[in-house]
């Protein structure tokens, strides 16, 4: 016989023992045949990410679950104790969903996560202005879209990407530009792929960019055809192909499909032949989609299966008289994205840009009537005046240690201070970052010649500069 203090103490042991078993077997039993996918009656607009101003949330949305094995079944709300909730990501381990979702009708959209297994819930941000379209980095961490309200009022409001810990802790500002980004991916070699738009000196059209997810390395991965408009965020696929949804002039809202490895020049509309609208898309089964589409005439969104080889539109998974569905994503496991080495460091205000010839361009004129004028002059802007004029090497090369998380662009000049090519697209880089370029507006495609530029055998040129004794006397376009 144990004394009884000895032997309550061991059936204390054997339960907590027996429920932590239990615990790590629940979290590790896979949920498959799961679906999770927004839900939302009436009209659904599709998303204009080319207006840039604000994003058209889903109001009164909600999150569910179908089990693929018994589709007649009700379907599981997630999301009861929310008015909206919508943009659901699945962690790589397949057992937690990010989503954003507003608790009461009035309330700002923030970040939750969902324990998939028990249903419990956590508030990740808090903050006083909307948070938006989360998706998992590697490292515990999580990328979103922040809305921004601007000191300067020539940009009043835009959607900047932040990341944070999945405590919501350290919170981490991504990028500095007068942009705005929307509906962030990140794909499995470990960089972050966003929708963004320039808001100032003039709204462009948006594109999808890529960057790491530090903010550094930010450039164009995809830029739209004219009176084109990208309506949801890209998918990876296994083969390599990433795709999304474009609406065409004629409003007309098909599946595009580039290749990771050249997708400025590799576009393929999947579904030209198939009548009706899609909305969003995610990976299913092999090189199947889920994909939420409209027929022609119908009145809403249903669940589809589409073939991205045979370019096949299947049944439907699943479909209600009464709501849109949207959003679909296939609960599995999946692998985790390269945690990418960071440079930013912010101890280090600064960050260093290296051109080899600022006269080089993608497209040299044809036309020998044309004067040909010669750059040979830079001219550095900032949001609201010149941070720096400077001549260039005789290679037309320039080195320039430039202040950090601060926005730029770059035009070039004559020897008379008359702009030749410019202004560029804005810029930032980050605390430490460095970064080279060919030339101005030059093919995106090149690489650099196996040459030393000049500029890099002296001292970079600070920017801004104390003094601009050579800056030429004119008004920036407001």
């Amino acid at each position: 016989m144990f004394p009884k203090n000895t032997f309550n103490s061991y059936l204390i042991v054997l339960a907590m023992c027996f429920g932590a078993i239990g615990m790590h077997s629940c979290k590790q039993k896979p949920l498959t045949h799961m679906i999770v996918m927004t839900q939302n009656k009436g009209d659904v607009e599709s998303r204009d990410y080319s207006k840039g101003d604000k994003l058209q949330y889903m109001s009164g949305s909600r999150i569910v679950a179908m089990n693929t094995t018994t589709p007649n079944e009700p379907l599981d709300e997630l999301t009861s104790d929310f008015y909206s909730a919508c943009s659901p990501k699945i962690s790589y381990d397949g057992n937690f969903m990010l989503f954003a979702a507003q608790k009461n009708q009035d309330d700002v959209w923030q970040i939750w996560e969902m324990n998939l297994h028990n249903k419990k819930k956590k508030q990740i941000t808090s903050s006083d202005h909307n948070c938006i379209d989360p998706d998992y980095l590697p490292g515990e961490r999580l990328v979103f879209s922040k809305e921004v309200k601007n000191k300067d009022p020539k940009v009043d409001t835009e959607f900047t990407l932040f990341s944070c810990n999945l405590d919501g802790s350290n919170l981490a500002q991504v990028t500095y530009d007068p942009s705005t980004y929307f509906a962030s991916t990140v794909l499995s070699e470990g960089r972050v792929i966003a929708i963004g738009k320039e808001l100032w000196p003039e709204e462009k059209p948006a594109n999808f960019m890529i960057m790491r997810p530090d903010g550094t390395k930010k450039e164009l991965f995809y830029q739209m055809e004219q009176d084109h408009y990208i309506t949801s965020g890209a998918t990876e696929m296994n083969n390599g192909r990433i795709l999304f949804v474009e609406a065409n002039s004629n409003n007309q809202k098909d599946l595009i499909s580039l290749s990771y490895n050249r997708p400025l020049h590799s576009e393929e509309n999947l579904t030209s032949e198939i009548k009706g609208d899609f909305h969003a898309i995610s990976p299913y089964h092999d090189n199947k989609v889920l994909s939420s589409y409209r027929p022609e005439n119908a009145l809403h969104f249903a669940l589809y299966e589409f073939d991205v080889e045979s370019r096949e539109l299947g049944r439907p998974i699943y479909e209600d008289g009464e709501n849109n569905i949207l959003e679909a994503v296939f609960v599995q496991k999946k692998q985790r994205p390269r945690k990418l080495p960071s440079e930013v460091d912010l101890n280090v205000k600064t960050a260093l840009l290296v051109c080899q010839d600022i006269n080089f361009q993608y497209s040299q004129p044809t036309d020998s009537t044309i004067p040909a004028f010669k750059a040979s002059k830079m001219e550095v802007l900032g949001i609201d005046s010149t941070m720096a004029v400077f001549k260039t090497e005789k290679d037309g090369s320039f080195y320039i240690k430039i202040q950090a998380d601060t926005p730029f662009r770059l035009q070039t000049l004559d020897d008379n201070n008359n702009v030749v090519k410019g202004p560029s697209s804005w810029m930032y880089l980050r605390p430490n970052e460095r970064r080279g370029c060919i030339g101005c507006h030059e093919n995106r495609e090149l690489v650099p010649g196996n040459v030393q530029p000049l500029a890099v055998t002296k001292e970079p040129i600070p920017v801004p500069t104390p003094k601009q004794m050579d800056a030429p006397k004119r008004e920036l376009k407001m």
